[in-house]
């Protein structure tokens, strides 16, 4: 049985002594963590770009699973909101290539990252 997102974001980003959460939760603290830091990383500059390219290598992976995830013929989310998370996969994908050739800064990543932790806990965005 192949592992779903959510199954390889729990294996890869929990502990052993963590408590089980649901997908979602997940989700959200695995976003967290790659936001928070891509977030320090950037705010570090230039001498610290070998851990900006690990972050943005992670959120990468994190979004490919994702991807992979509602590709599949057994998610349950609805078709928009599939499309909508294939949609952004593609823009991280393509973004995070300029970030890393020095022609765009991460911002727009940290913000698409903190949107999704928005939807994952139900809260509207403010303005």
């Amino acid at each position: 049985m192949a592992l779903n997102a959510h199954q390889l974001a729990q294996k890869a980003y929990m502990t052993q002594t963590q408590s089980i959460r649901t997908p979602r939760g997940v989700e959200y603290e695995v976003f967290g963590r790659i936001t928070r830091r891509i977030k320090t990383a950037a705010g570090l500059g230039r001498a610290e770009f070998p851990s900006l390219v690990g972050a943005l290598h992670d959120n990468r992976r994190f979004w490919t699973m994702l991807a992979l995830d509602v590709a599949s013929p057994e998610n349950e989310l609805p078709d928009e909101i599939r499309s909508r998370i294939l949609y952004l996969n593609e823009f991280v994908q393509t973004y995070t290539s300029s970030v890393l050739k020095g022609r765009a800064e991460p911002a727009a990543l940290i913000d698409i990252n903190t949107a999704i932790m928005r939807g994952l806990r139900g809260q509207e965005k403010t303005s």
